[in-house]
């Protein structure tokens, strides 16, 4: 019997930027966002020492829907998924790599939404916007930028 693995990711942080809703080729709803966690602890001398993660996430179909619609900068929530790392030739000819969390559970920590996340009344797209914001990309990537559009097999 072969040996077992486990690839399980669960973070609390906040948010660091936007959820970025693209669809793929076929028509498959994407996400991406950031999330910062933070550690903090005491060295040798007894100073606070503090350090801040940031962390690169992906949510597909339903879960990027919600979360496109839910969240904010600056909200704290809480993810549980996996990691997956992705590969690509840039336009240099250099293989890249990113590393990010496939989210598939995801709980708000904020009670006040998206909403009350310091997003300011002028600042709130408008119905037309968001029809925008939503709109298929059908623009091509930069060869050396991450290929989100490609359906890709996880």
């Amino acid at each position: 019997m072969a040996a077992r693995s486990l690839n399980k990711v669960l973070l609390i942080g906040n948010l660091t930027r936007d959820p970025e809703m693209r669809y793929t080729n076929s028509g498959v709803p994407v996400v991406t966002f950031g999330i910062a966690t933070n550690k903090s602890w005491k060295d040798s001398d007894g100073e606070t020492k503090e350090l801040a993660e940031f962390h690169n996430l992906v949510a597909w179909n339903k879960m990027a829907e919600i979360c496109q619609q839910l969240l904010a900068v600056g909200m704290k929530v809480y993810v549980e998924g996996s990691l997956n790392t992705r590969s690509w030739e840039g336009d240099d000819g250099v293989k890249r790599y990113k590393t990010e969390v496939r989210v598939d559970e995801m709980i708000l920590l904020d009670s006040k939404g998206k909403d009350g996340a310091g997003i300011d009344e002028d600042s709130k797209p408008s119905q037309g916007d968001e029809d925008k914001q939503e709109a298929p990309v059908e623009e091509e990537a930069p060869k050396d930028e991450d290929p989100l559009e490609e359906d890709l097999p996880f």
